[in-house]
């Protein structure tokens, strides 16, 4: 049994108390609700799409994206925690995009470290069209772009004058309503129109390092081959932490099939990774 995962865990755990101390860095004017979907492949290889709900706060000079779970959105109430279960198949990281000024902070989860990651916010180049559609109500214009080896077509909306969209995608003339890759689509499903403080938590257990090489670490332990079969394959000593941990902090939600140590989930399978960027 290796003991440092154990103290890591715990210190994680630790650390979410802490992290309830928030620290306001912008003021959002709206905020987005996205479904996101990404189609793939289960450990069987039977198609299969995924789903779950991202959150994003636009503010005066930053957006944060996030998945459900962690937005004040999020209720614990037994329902809403089968969110956390099927976001944990979908990677979604939380992105504060503008934070710090010019730069982008990404935070993930894999286990079982946090992993922060930071850059200078990337420029989008867009292609911008003028076919016009009516979705979700809006008036939208079309656009397509090629970030980081993935090609994007997207409608937006100027009825709502801002900048942003979903995860990373941003720098149109309007709110991006609706995204689409080959494997990943972005629908926007309602603006809330309430202001709220936009939050950044320092994580001191959080492993800091280049976006670069954050990208590269996740593409090395998602993409791997066993991982659909075996998602903690990269942890031998996994079955030897489970079975070290009392059944006080070991949780099952049998009507999701769930798995949660800390209410962190533990998939005992996984489906193929379809990276949003490469």
């Amino acid at each position: 049994m290796n003991k440092s995962i154990i103290t890591i865990i715990i210190a994680l755990a630790l650390t979410i108390g802490v992290q309830a101390q928030n620290d306001s860095i912008d003021q959002a004017q709206f905020m987005a609700v996205y479904d996101y979907q990404c189609r793939t492949l289960d450990d069987e290889g039977k198609p299969v799409i995924d789903s779950m709900e991202i959150v994003v706060q636009v503010g005066r000079t930053m957006t944060k994206s996030m998945p459900w779970s962690q937005s004040s959105l999020y209720q614990k109430t037994f329902e809403e925690q089968g969110k956390i279960y099927n976001e944990a198949y979908l990677h979604m990281q939380t992105v504060w995009t503008g934070w710090p000024e010019g730069q982008t902070t990404t935070r993930e989860l894999i286990f079982p470290y946090n992993f922060e990651g930071k850059e200078a916010t990337p420029e989008m180049l867009w292609t911008l069209s003028d076919d016009t559609v009516t979705m979700n109500g809006y008036l939208c214009h079309k656009a397509t772009t090629v970030f980081r080896g993935i090609e994007w077509h997207v409608c937006y909306t100027e009825e709502i004058p801002s900048s942003a969209g979903p995860w990373r995608l941003r720098g149109l003339p309007g709110l991006i309503v609706q995204a689409e890759s080959e494997a990943h689509t972005f629908t926007l499903t309602q603006v809330r129109q309430e202001t709220s403080p936009i939050t950044y938590q320092p994580d001191p257990e959080a492993r800091k390092l280049s976006y670069k090489k954050l990208l590269k670490y996740r593409h090395e332990i998602y993409g791997n081959k066993q991982y659909a079969k075996n998602p903690m394959y990269y942890l031998p000593e996994f079955q030897d932490l489970m079975h070290s941990f009392p059944d006080s902090q070991l949780t099952v939600l049998t009507k999701f099939n769930a798995v949660f140590l800390d209410w962190r989930p533990v998939l005992p399978k996984a489906h193929v990774y379809q990276p949003l960027e490469q």
